[in-house]
């Protein structure tokens, strides 16, 4: 982080970002899907183009010159992963394809090896179906049983109830850092702590969390945590998984093929010492590259002066979004991030959603990949906006101007 602030200039900010300046429908784009993946900007482009002009090869083993640049590039960005996390070693980042490719990665290596029949996985009301379907697979192939750790009316994770959970002991307890839909900060290193004092293993998604927040993961204390570059400024089709380390020397590789291998026979393999026995086959390696140069461009910007920011706009939007008639707003956890959930009157989210796009406004509408959590809610789904450092108070006025206009139109 900087030592010292500058001011935050959000015209300098948005200067960044090429995309944000062109025209939907007619009208200035303003982009609030943010939670569903965030714009890049110009560093990371021209890092990922970068490489290719000079220096694509494959990484690793190659002896010549690009092949040494290409995985001198690579392996740089996992030590500045690593020291972005506050990971105890380089070896403890395993590059993924994304927070999703790492939980299920963590269920079908860690999770084949020691779920049993009768173990309990707990997971949060408030979970992606990234960190439930996984669980599910695994409890119903080993005959495990998932529980489901209770919310209450603002979307915040009742403590008490968990506490009695995890007087069960369960094997796993998987919950995210931020919730997607609702914005809900969860308190990670207390219900870490809560659950590694009954023994258990503990994975958090922190998909939401990365773009938001500094995360600590030794301060934390869990032992997996995963996320994906394309939600925090960087590349699709990349993301991380931290594990401890002592975790990750037990667990075995969960694909197979170059790489990941110390020898191989027609017979039998041995594998490649961390972090590359989980990193099997070419990877992405020129999303990692981009995922570096994102990594340093919040990091130069400041992403304490990011969340302030998102916060100041979070807590507008909201007072202005309550002043029109019929908005309900989903998730009013006292800690949260830039995310607003919410339903106009009967008016389904889709339609909203639509007619918002028709006026140069982008939100997602639907359940968020978080069914289950819209059925608990008595709702099918809401109209969700995401801030992003890159957005303004004037984006939010013609937001609120356009969502009235569109209920008057629906109504």
């Amino acid at each position: 982080m900087n030592d010292v602030q500058t001011p935050y200039n959000i015209e300098q900010v948005r200067k960044q970002f090429p995309v944000l300046h062109q025209e939907v429908n007619s009208r200035p784009l303003i982009y609030f899907d943010n939670a569903a993946s965030s714009q890049k900007p110009l560093a990371v482009i021209d890092a990922i183009r970068d490489y290719y002009l000079r220096d694509h090869s494959n990484i690793h083993r190659g002896v010549h010159h690009l092949a040494r640049r290409a995985t001198d590039a690579y392996e740089a960005v996992r030590d500045g992963v690593a020291a972005y996390l506050k990971a105890e070693a380089r070896e403890c980042i395993i590059f993924t394809a994304g927070t999703t490719d790492g939980i299920n990665l963590v269920a079908q290596s860690w999770g084949r090896a020691e779920v049993k029949q009768g173990d309990v996985i707990l997971v949060s009301a408030l979970e992606h179906h990234s960190n439930l379907v996984p669980w599910q697979m695994l409890a119903h192939e080993k005959g495990a049983e998932i529980r489901v750790i209770p919310i209450d009316e603002r979307g915040v994770i009742d403590l008490d109830a968990y506490g009695l959970m995890l007087e069960e002991r369960p094997k796993l307890v998987a919950f995210n850092h931020v919730s997607n839909s609702l914005g809900t900060i969860n308190p990670v290193i207390e219900m870490t702590a809560m659950a590694k004092a009954v023994g258990a293993t503990v994975l958090i998604d922190g998909a939401q969390s990365i773009p938001h927040t500094s995360v600590d993961v030794s301060a934390i204390g869990c032992d997996f945590y995963c996320f994906s570059a394309h939600k925090a400024y960087g590349p699709t089709g990349v993301g991380v998984l931290y594990g401890k380390r002592e975790v990750l020397d037990q667990m075995p590789p969960w694909r197979g093929g170059g790489e990941m291998i110390a020898s191989v026979s027609y017979t039998a393999s041995t594998w490649n010492e961390l972090p590359y026995k989980f990193e099997a086959g070419t990877p992405n390696i020129a999303g990692v590259v981009g995922l570096g140069a994102a990594i340093a461009w919040m990091e130069a910007l400041d992403v304490e002066q990011i969340a302030a920011h998102e916060h100041e706009l979070t807590q507008y939007a909201t007072r202005q979004l309550k002043s029109i008639q019929s908005i309900r707003i989903f998730g009013e956890a006292p800690h949260k991030a830039g995310v607003i959930s919410f339903l106009a009157g009967a008016i389904h989210p889709y339609d909203l959603g639509t007619l918002l796009d028709q006026m140069g406004i982008a939100v997602r509408t639907g359940h968020h990949c978080t069914e289950p959590l819209m059925h608990r809610l008595g709702i099918p789904g809401t109209v969700r906006c995401s801030f992003a450092c890159y957005n303004t108070r004037e984006e939010v006025d013609r937001f609120i101007q356009a969502t009235e206009k569109a209920v008057a139109m629906l109504t």
